[in-house]
């Protein structure tokens, strides 16, 4: 079965993308075929990252995303991987709605699989609410609280939500909070987490030792939780 992932959760920078660059790095190890398509037509990350991997999506026109479950049929064990931009859910919305596109895609045996990145805040807890009142059991979700995000994520644990999520079995996993100094200095150094933990080049070109090292021990822990889950 393909599976077409959206990377969402409606508000600007919660994680979406570095979520996006987790999994990305994460199928590349584990030698996963996978195709990316990059929904920030202005900064995209896996564009950027990935270039070899993603091309951009015009999530705005219905006939940029029904190439997506094109694709998906098309390629009976393949992965799609989809970074949806900040306030660009109203626009997969439409597309999932326009033709029934859940339904669709049960009966060509696409796997539909809706990410919601949390911070700690209520806007998160409530579009997570309205996300699993829109579709119900007709697609599937992950849950991923992201600590980079929020210390506490309370709100979210005493949320009637929450009792739904444990009733549905859908996945919660925790994604770390890595150093915010290494992480801007990947960014600034244009790496992905792969090259970051593991070029050794003169310093100015690449992280030190120890930031090496704190970029395996999370990257570690974020492909244990993508296990933990069968993905």
């Amino acid at each position: 079965m393909s599976e077409i992932h959206f990377i969402g959760g409606e508000k600007g920078g919660i994680g979406k993308s570095v979520l996006a660059r987790v999994l990305a790095q994460y199928w590349i190890d584990r030698r996963i075929p996978w195709r990316g398509f990059d929904g920030d037509l202005s900064h995209g990350a896996l564009v950027r990252y990935y270039a070899d991997f993603a091309t951009p999506l015009d999530v705005e026109r219905l006939e940029a995303l029904d190439t997506l479950l094109e694709t998906a049929a098309a390629e009976p064990e393949g992965r799609l991987l989809i970074d949806l931009a900040a306030q660009s859910e109203r626009h997969l919305h439409a597309w999932l709605e326009s033709a029934d596109v859940p339904q669709l895609s049960t009966e060509l045996s696409v796997r539909l699989v809706l990410w919601h990145v949390m911070d700690e805040g209520k806007d998160s807890v409530t579009l997570l609410e309205r996300l699993i009142g829109r579709y119900g059991d007709s697609v599937s979700y992950v849950v991923v609280l992201n600590q980079g995000r929020g210390e506490s994520f309370e709100l979210f644990e005493q949320a009637e939500v929450r009792e739904q999520v444990r009733e549905m079995e859908i996945p919660v996993i925790t994604l770390r909070d890595l150093h915010r100094a290494t992480m801007r200095k990947i960014d600034r150094l244009d790496k992905s987490f792969w090259a970051a933990a593991h070029n050794d080049a003169p310093a100015g070109e690449s992280l030190g030792l120890m930031e090496r090292q704190r970029v395996k021990v999370w990257l570690r822990h974020a492909y244990g939780e993508l296990e933990r889950i069968g993905l």
